[in-house]
């Protein structure tokens, strides 16, 4: 239910990682994605293709670290080609 915490079980300390990837804006999250298991640039990658630029406006701003998988020229493209900003947060951040 809506503000309840969500608990699940991992029976005998066997759990799988889930990653969480979603864009939050003042008043709300948007392209939320979980993908099963860690990811990699390509599953990045289509995260930013796929469900986060369809839902950017000009003037957005991007707001990243400084993961190598994150600083790809692609990536870069796609964003700005959307009308948003990208920025990179200081490194060790």
């Amino acid at each position: 239910p809506k503000g309840k915490r969500l608990r699940g079980l991992a029976p005998y300390g066997h759990w799988r990682t889930l990653t969480f990837l979603g864009a939050l804006r003042c008043d709300r999250l948007t392209a939320p994605c979980v993908f099963d298991g860690p990811i990699n640039g390509q599953c990045f990658r289509a995260y930013v293709e796929q469900p986060l630029v369809p839902v950017l406006e000009p003037g957005d701003i991007v707001v990243m670290d400084n993961l190598g998988s994150h600083k790809s020229a692609a990536i870069r493209q796609m964003i700005r080609a959307a009308g948003a900003r990208l920025w990179y947060l200081p490194p060790y951040s």
